[in-house]
């Protein structure tokens, strides 16, 4: 005669079904958890045990040749990348307002003016943009962007930030409840009236943390302006690093840049994620 298992017998672990056995999924999770963070600390133990700090201190964080770049890395080249990224990101700013205005126009011209532009300098890669300001003479004889250096940097940031600035404020101006505007007709203020006193000033504030955001993408865009062949008083960050590093045949003064870069981008980007959450709150 068989022996039948009693109930107690057939069940498995406490929840789980009766009939099976096996780990319960908080458990599979710590268990799966402990293994990722021992892969963890076996790479990074690998790793310091391979890399030679003695080497990589020498050529990277050499105190000395750190040093040198000092006081000219923020009165030159700090100042520099500045007023090339604050410059691009007002005229980007204006050029992206109206090219955003004209992508709602009901006038069709206007509509496709703005798509073929913000389509164009969307798609071009912003290298080659800087490339063609660079050769741009050679297209037009006697032709000189105003503010020589500065003006032409800040003209192929201004190419690049407002074809994306143009559908950010689109969006923004799209936010604005049309309500503000048939309520502003009605008090007998014209449409352009309205556009400017009521919905672009909201739009505006709408869009001020894309906005910051599209500023640190063309503050990392300034670097770009080392291809327009720029040197003395006229260098950026990247530029002055790398004359800096072929000068001293060492790759301190580009760790250096680094360093200031993330000095500026870090906080605007810390600015931009808290103006983010602030808006959402408010909403």
């Amino acid at each position: 005669m068989t022996e039948q298992s009693t109930p107690a017998e057939s069940a498995g672990p406490a929840g789980a079904p009766p009939g099976r056995t096996g780990l319960s999924p908080r458990k599979k999770q710590q268990i799966s958890r402990i293994v990722q963070y021992v892969v963890l600390v076996a790479v990074v133990v690998f790793l310091a045990l391979r890399i030679e700090w003695g080497q990589l201190a020498e050529n990277f964080a050499k105190p000395e040749v750190a040093a040198e770049t000092l006081p000219d890395l923020f009165t030159v080249a700090l100042k520099n990348t500045i007023i090339y990224s604050v410059g691009g990101f007002f005229f980007a700013f204006l050029l992206g307002l109206l090219f955003a205005l004209m992508r709602m126009s009901s006038v069709r011209p206007y509509r496709w003016i703005a798509i073929a532009y913000i389509e164009i300098f969307r798609g071009l890669p912003a290298l080659l943009i800087f490339l063609l300001i660079l050769f741009l003479p050679l297209a037009l004889p006697g032709f000189e962007v105003p503010g020589g250096t500065y003006g032409q940097g800040i003209l192929g940031l201004t190419i690049v930030g407002s074809a994306y600035m143009a559908e950010t404020l689109r969006a923004g101006l799209q936010a604005v409840p049309k309500g503000q505007m048939e309520a502003a007709r009605s008090l007998g203020m014209s449409h352009a009236r309205a556009m400017t006193t009521i919905v672009i000033p909201q739009a505006v504030r709408i869009v001020i943390p894309p906005t910051t955001n599209q500023f640190v993408s063309l503050l990392k865009d300034s670097s770009l302006v080392l291809f327009l062949g720029v040197s003395g008083d006229y260098v950026e960050l990247t530029k002055f690093g790398n004359d800096m590093a072929s000068t001293f045949a060492n790759a301190t003064p580009i760790l250096v840049v680094g360093v200031t870069y993330l000095l500026v981008t870090i906080p605007l980007g810390y600015l931009a994620s808290r103006l983010e959450k602030r808006q959402a709150r408010g909403r």
